[in-house]
């Protein structure tokens, strides 16, 4: 479970509710049509934009948000030069076992192709193109979104000119006026907080649980090339280590030195 993304939504709901609170009627701020207008036409709206299997799985991608793999960079360097030290003693083919135990699908199947003896180039475009479409899925999914954070606004103005309308339209009832402005602008409301609340903050958040696993499935993809190159489990540890934030590097050597 990702907390910052709870916690973050929990405190800006709250803040909002506290001021609608301590400014007055909270039951000004409800109006059934809006909610229609807002809501059901932006959803509508989406997924005219959209192919239908990326809306069937908007559900999935909001629960990425919330519950992210986790991102152990120091963790993946150490099993790739354990993988170079055993490649340097006993040749590529002795990881074939170890590859079959591994959890993670893209790296086992970086292993096997080099354990098959394939050309180091075509693993390279192999891995580059898997890489590449993992991108665009996750840009396919930020996309979505957006979209949402775009249309949102857009049909809260909608329903405030479907209400400045039926406002105009009973300019002989003085009384009328003031509520009817009211109910004009919930709408517009609504619309900023579908875009401001919810879908710009989990778009930034996918955005940023995307680079990172684009990062982890590059570090992954470098050591594995290097490990077939043959190259020094130094080499390959220090080639690695550009990939680490100064933090995440002084945790890899104090966990070589407790070692």
């Amino acid at each position: 479970m990702d907390l910052a993304s709870v916690v973050g939504l929990v405190v800006s709901v709250g803040v909002v509710l506290s001021g609608m609170i301590m400014g007055g009627d909270l039951g000004a701020f409800w109006d059934p049509p809006s909610v229609l207008i807002v809501l059901a036409g932006t959803l509508g709206a989406v997924m005219a934009a959209n192919p239908i299997e990326r809306s069937k799985n908007f559900p999935s991608v909001l629960k990425q948000v919330f519950i992210s793999k986790k991102i152990d960079s120091i963790s993946l360097i150490k099993t790739l030069v354990s993988f170079a030290e055993k490649a340097r003693r006993e040749g590529l083919l002795a990881l074939e076992e170890d590859a079959s135990q591994l959890d993670d699908e893209f790296m086992r199947k970086s292993i096997q192709l080099v354990v098959d003896g394939t050309d180091p180039e075509l693993v390279k475009s192999i891995l580059d193109t898997e890489i590449g479409f993992l991108e665009e899925r996750h840009s396919s999914n930020k996309n979505y979104l957006d979209s949402i954070a775009e249309l949102g606004p857009a049909f809260g103005m909608l329903g405030t000119l479907i209400g400045l309308i039926q406002m105009l339209g009973n300019l002989s009832d003085p009384d009328a006026l003031g509520p009817g402005m009211a109910v004009a602008l919930v709408t517009t409301f609504y619309g900023s907080v579908l875009a401001n609340m919810v879908s710009l903050p989990l778009g930034k958040k996918l955005a940023q649980n995307s680079s990172g696993e684009i990062m982890y499935r590059s570090l992954m993809m470098e050591g594995i090339l290097s490990i077939q190159a043959g190259e020094n489990p130094r080499i390959v540890e220090e080639k690695l280590r550009v990939f680490l934030p100064p933090k995440e590097r002084k945790k890899l050597d104090e966990g070589k030195e407790e070692a």
